[in-house]
């Protein structure tokens, strides 16, 4: 299940054995707190255990598959939470599938990794095993989970500013958590979040910024541009990094152009969402099929040139944006 139905299910039932999995830290550190409210300890020290995965090899696997069915001391439940779990399709066939299929009744058994590994068994798979998949959310649901995050911190959310502020946060749910903190530090219990809230007290990640930075070149402003680019530059981002992204913005607008087809169907080859095509084609509508064309070359060729010790960073970048808004 994806983490956002977690809590959820955790109401109608707590499953024996759990693989909390995915890259999102925040995610992970959440469903693992959730799990251990709803076995609602009295007695932690006692009944909340946590192994390093890396620790159970050999004999200790063997031990540790045992002491699963330890009973817990004055509480129905007993957390086992093992991070970093990984191991081989052997190892968890001898010592761990017949638990996970005939588990302990009273052990929860949690298994919390940040991702996969080579060689090491595909856990989510596994009969017994319920998988909670932490990994990066779209932009939609995560920004219906933070307008439900924002509701539950006392906060007065519009749709369209946690809309935003996912695209501020470049999708990072822990920033998200810690701005919602923020603005409820400063709007206060009830306090409405607004688009003019989020675009003057959260910070934009660079991520954001170069995506503003991306559509000003397209549609010929150049003063938004040219401050935004001036913002990036003072904060270290480099030179290259910045002609790199234009050169792919123009890529991306050049193959929409000589596409043809739906913008789900354009978008399912590019793997981008619908609506981008269609803004990507409105761009495209605007610069001319011919220009678009043009510049990715022109851009792609500073790139190259720069890459070779033809030009400097600083020069190609420069060079870039006179064709762009100059060319």
């Amino acid at each position: 299940m994806k983490f956002v139905r977690l809590a959820a299910s955790l109401k109608e039932k707590i499953e024996p054995v759990y693989l909390v999995e995915g890259e999102e830290i925040y995610f992970r550190e959440h469903a693992v707190k959730s799990i251990r409210e709803a076995c609602k300890l009295t007695q932690p020290l006692l009944n909340d255990v946590r192994v390093e995965g890396e620790t159970l090899k050999g004999d200790r696997l063997f031990s540790f598959r045992d002491e699963l069915f330890a009973l817990p001391f004055f509480d129905e439940k007993r957390l086992v939470r093992v991070y970093d779990f990984y191991p081989t399709e052997k190892e968890w066939e001898s010592a761990l599938k017949g638990y996970a299929e005939k588990p302990c009744p009273s052990t929860v058994l949690v298994i919390v990794n940040g991702g996969k590994k080579a060689n090491a068994a595909d856990l989510k798979k596994k009969s017994g095993v319920t998988h909670v998949d932490c990994g990066r959310e779209d932009e939609e649901t995560l920004a219906r989970w933070l307008f439900t995050l924002m509701r539950r911190e006392g906060l007065s959310p519009d749709a369209d500013a946690a809309g935003l502020m996912v695209k501020y946060c470049a999708c990072d749910a822990a920033r998200m958590k810690k701005e919602t903190e923020k603005l409820k530090a400063l709007l206060g219990e009830g306090g409405r979040v607004t688009r003019g809230v989020v675009e003057e007290q959260v910070a934009k990640d660079a991520e954001y910024k170069i995506y503003e930075l991306t559509q000003a070149a397209s549609r010929g402003n150049y003063a938004v541009f040219s401050e935004i680019l001036s913002d990036l530059l003072d904060k270290g981002y480099d030179e290259s990094s910045a002609l790199s992204a234009l050169t792919s913005h123009f890529k991306t607008l050049s193959e929409v152009a000589k596409m043809r087809g739906s913008d789900a169907e354009i978008g399912k080859t590019l793997g981008i969402k619908p609506y981008a095509v269609q803004k990507n084609r409105e761009l495209v509508s605007r610069l001319g099929r011919e220009r678009t064309e043009s510049l990715y070359r022109e851009l792609y060729a500073l790139g190259c040139g720069m890459r070779s010790g033809q030009c400097t960073k600083s020069a190609a970048l420069k060079a870039a944006v006179a064709k762009i808004f100059f060319g």
